[in-house]
């Protein structure tokens, strides 16, 4: 038998770039050479062995077929015959598309290198269209590879846009568009991943939320960007540069999603998008089996970001309210996340807000750290009932606040 690293690692290499995990395709085995080798057997669906030593992944030379819709709508073939080039052929992209031998050498039947070197994420053959799991991957790695100068090929989005158009996109299984964005939600430049599809037209068909935001106008007053769905795209991208955490990313993605819902007779107002947008993020989080971390911390942004804003203006009562709401007290590490979802928000609004101060959040820190430090007399604890000390408790708090808009 035959055996070739594959995939992301060959294209990383040519890359440059470090490689996290390493893939190899076995030509010209059975299942029972690699058991015979002491290899282990993980694949559900087709023969995928780890190695007993290196506990790298393994998988027989395999072709597929369409047989049904959706991502597992395919019948899988695995023989001693099936060649390296067969095997290269069922996969996505070009740049996926090679493999290296033992001394390094490399086989590229697809033109691989060449997309490598024009900065170009295309397909590999016509059967691209058979998977629609392929148009989110296709926007991940272009989210990926943005930063180098990758674009998508132009034949390649104009299948991605027959995927959308078949109505394929439908019948992807909601954990794997959330894992799709998940990661892609962690790259450089997430935002390139809504590009994407929104050039496709597949946003539409798996964040309708989002969709609807482009073409929603806001106060130029507030917003000189003015289409909603341009500033998600800048909030995200700042969210990026503060923070690598995908839930401070998914909250700067979705906390405007409010405004969608707008009818148009109140543009460009959005009054109670806070309260409608937190509404349409549980439901978005429960389509998509979004984790509980991700959907509370973008709940909390989309809720309360504008009060954040406005903390300056706050009476001390008022701010300790937020803190309260947000549960600062208790979730101080969520609450970081919370001040810099709201952060990207303030900074998302056009090229001369991008590197603005944002005073709020050392304020709102300030007071946190305040209002925490304070403790009440043990003769206060000891003779007074809980709902006599939580008022006092209370009233030390905005007290501790006010001293710092005295000082």
């Amino acid at each position: 038998m035959d055996i070739y690293l594959v995939g992301g690692a060959v294209r990383d290499r040519l890359l440059g770039r470090p490689c996290t995990e390493r893939d190899y395709v076995v030509v010209g085995a059975l299942p029972d050479d690699l058991l015979a080798l002491g290899y282990r057997p993980v694949g559900k669906d087709f023969p995928v062995f780890l190695h007993p030593r290196t506990g790298e992944q393994y998988a027989l030379a395999r072709t597929e077929r369409k047989t049904g819709p959706g991502y597992y709508g395919f019948a899988t073939r695995f023989s001693p015959d099936v060649t390296l080039e067969e095997d290269l052929a069922r996969r996505d992209l070009t740049i996926n598309a090679m493999a290296q031998r033992d001394d390094g050498a490399v086989v590229d039947p697809y033109g691989g290198q060449r997309d490598l070197d024009a900065r170009l994420l295309r397909h590999v053959s016509p059967a691209f269209i058979e998977d629609p799991l392929r148009v989110l991957r296709v926007a991940r790695f272009a989210a990926r590879f943005a930063p180098l100068g990758f674009t998508v090929a132009a034949e390649t989005l104009a299948l991605m846009r027959s995927i959308v158009v078949s109505g394929e996109m439908r019948a992807l299984v909601p954990e794997r568009v959330w894992v799709e964005t998940d990661r892609a939600l962690a790259e450089q430049r997430p935002a390139v991943y809504l590009e994407v599809l929104r050039s496709c037209g597949a946003l539409a068909a798996v964040f309708p939320e989002i969709d609807a935001l482009f073409g929603v106008p806001q106060p130029p007053k507030w917003h000189p960007e003015i289409d909603t769905g341009e500033h998600t795209l800048q909030v995200l991208e700042v969210a990026a540069s503060l923070s690598r955490e995908t839930t401070v990313r998914f909250a700067a993605l979705v906390h405007d999603v409010g405004k969608g819902l707008t009818p148009r007779d109140q543009w460009p107002g959005h009054i109670g998008h806070e309260a409608s947008g937190a509404r349409l993020i549980e439901q978005m989080a429960e389509r998509l089996r979004v984790p509980n971390e991700h959907r509370e911390l973008a709940v909390l942004v989309a809720r309360h970001h504008a009060r954040v804003h406005r903390v300056g203006e706050q009476r001390p009562g008022t701010v300790l309210e937020l803190l309260e709401m947000t549960d600062a007290f208790r979730r101080g590490e969520r609450f970081e996340r919370f001040l810099l979802a709201c952060e990207a928000d303030a900074r998302g609004r056009g090229p001369e807000f991008r590197a603005a101060p944002y005073p709020q959040a050392a304020l709102l820190r300030s007071a946190l750290a305040a209002a925490s430090a304070v403790r009440l007399p043990p003769e206060v604890l000891a003779q007074e009932k809980g709902p006599i000390i939580a008022e006092r408790l209370r009233a030390a708090r905005i007290a501790a606040i006010r001293s710092l808009n005295a000082a």
